[in-house]
């Protein structure tokens, strides 16, 4: 739902709204031996832009990051410090994250660089060529029309593909024997093409023909059903009503399949994925009543397998070894299986099992942004890396604008020390407190409590940054004697926190005789 929502603070104020003390499972113990592995929740450094990445792809080595914006700066570099120009396109080095020379430039012809968008990017099968469409009138010197094709080999722009898209393009796919844009056009090379158009490798326009009535936003081809999907903001496909998402022929363009009920009125598609057996939407509602979150599918026969119900806009999704990751602002997921309950808290980047819906605890985070302040905005895999661009400006709380990316390395950030508390004071026993931490990666920790530094207690228990239960340990101590307690929390022994600051506590001595009058 597209509904801007200010970020609540964790810790004791959200945790009070969760009954003190309930130890619930974390998300990935229901699938418990069964959880897909994810990515490390800390991202790698990355470069970053000035301004929103729309597209990410990859081919034979180099991510190429592509939006509105003007420069990128490397990790760690401040806004508007150590710029390198890149006018709306950049290409990294896949293993390495480094910017490479690759700089063509996308702009709308009427200034410099400040105008222009690219919004979309596929790579040929082979790797080979990378197509891009979006809003621009020039790369570089060259008078275009929001779609060209590069070679990969020597990032220069190819003479062969360079149709005249009369407006914006926002989704290209590729298969072996052609090329398909979607978006806002309705003429291509001066000839009816409403909203989605196919081409030859070599930029011939092909007999394909649909009659989309609104914006296409995402494609994926399937060549071996021989059809392509289509999803966007339509009412009416090939002058019948279909909603949002359809199955077209993929020589023809007509209507193959429909999907009725899956999307309501105010719901469209933003993305849509596959894995080789289904596919995956990912949809924007506005208003009351909307569907805001992801549908799985059987690529074979187009039958729903699953169908979350997260509130909070999905931009993009990416399945992946098992996990389907999505870029959203997801706020409200409680009725999907290991989800969250609306706290005003927006999840900007997920996981969930592939087969089940169910989400794992992989918790990174981003800030909103920039422009319509959704946070991450497009995701793709490379070389078991995952890539995110978008709106943001943070990452998980820290300054990150608009790239970042995971890997599968072990986790370097520690959890938040908790801070111990006395919570019973009785002759020869205290009760020491505290409300649980948590960890983007794990859901289990463990808490060691000390007495003048010396372990005396143990527990493992599971925790969200919505579920942080109240503990204790109970301490048999002499009476009238004094001690110094200190807590830190671990993860497997790998990553532990910080020892906390001592409390200082004085055991009560037991009451003297009283004695008659």
């Amino acid at each position: 739902m597209r509904q801007l929502r200010k970020k609540a603070a964790t810790g004791p104020a959200a945790a009070a709204l969760i009954c003190a003390g309930a130890l619930l499972s974390a998300p990935a113990a229901a699938a418990a031996g069964h959880a897909p592995a994810t990515f490390s929740a800390d991202p790698l450094a990355t470069w970053q832009t000035d301004g929103i990445v729309w597209s990410l792809a990859y081919a034979r080595g180099v991510v190429y990051a592509a939006g509105s914006f003007d420069t990128v700066r490397p990790p760690g570099a401040a806004a508007g410090t150590r710029q390198v120009q890149r006018h709306n396109f950049a290409a990294f080095d896949a293993a390495t994250g480094k910017l490479l020379p690759c700089a063509l430039s996308f702009t709308s012809g009427a200034g410099p660089y400040t105008t222009g968008t690219v919004r979309a990017m596929k790579p040929s099968p082979d790797g080979r060529v990378l197509y891009v469409g979006g809003s621009f009138g020039r790369v570089g010197s060259t008078g275009v029309a929001n779609a060209v094709a590069v070679n990969t080999a020597d990032c220069t722009l190819r003479k062969d593909f360079r149709p005249a898209v009369n407006a914006t393009v926002r989704a290209i796919d590729t298969t072996d024997r052609g090329v398909y844009l979607g978006g806002d056009f309705d003429t291509v090379d001066g000839r009816s093409r409403k909203r989605v158009a196919a081409f030859t490798h070599g930029g011939s326009l092909l007999p394909f023909k649909a009659d989309v009535d609104l914006p296409v936003r995402a494609l994926s081809a399937v060549p071996a059903q021989r059809e392509i999907l289509v999803g966007g903001d339509f009412a009416s496909v090939n002058s019948r009503p279909v909603h949002a998402l359809a199955a077209l022929d993929i020589t023809s363009g007509a209507t193959r399949h429909t999907y009725p009920d899956w999307l309501p009125a105010a719901s469209v598609v933003k993305s849509i994925a596959q894995d080789g057996s289904h596919f995956y939407i990912g949809a924007e509602g506005t208003g009351g009543g909307v569907f805001d979150g992801r549908i799985s599918a059987r690529l074979k026969d187009g039958t729903m397998t699953w169908k979350d119900t997260c509130l909070g806009a999905t931009q993009a999704v990416l399945p992946y070894n098992g996990v389907l990751y999505s870029a959203s602002h997801a706020h409200d997921c409680s009725q999907t299986p290991g989800g969250f309950p609306e706290l005003g808290v927006r999840h900007t980047l997920l996981a969930q099992s592939a087969t089940d819906r169910h989400i794992l605890h992989w918790f990174p985070d981003t800030d909103g942004g920039l422009g319509e302040g959704v946070g991450p905005r497009a995701l793709t895999m490379a070389r078991g890396v995952l890539w995110v661009g978008g709106e943001f400006t943070q990452v998980n709380d820290r300054p990150q604008q608009g790239l970042t990316r995971f890997g599968t390395g072990t986790p370097t950030s520690l959890p938040q020390t908790p801070t111990p508390a006395l919570l019973a004071a009785n002759p020869g026993k205290v009760t020491i407190g505290w409300r649980a931490s948590w960890d983007r990666n794990t859901a289990a920790l463990t808490y060691r409590l000390y007495r003048d530094g010396k372990l005396v207690s143990r527990q493992t228990a599971s925790s969200t940054s919505w579920n942080l239960p109240q503990m204790s340990y109970t301490d048999s101590v002499p009476a009238g004697t004094r001690h110094r307690y200190a807590i830190d929390v671990t993860v497997t022994g790998t990553r532990t926190s910080h020892r906390s600051p001592s409390l200082s506590v004085t055991v009560p001595a037991p009451a003297g005789p009283t004695t008659g009058g």
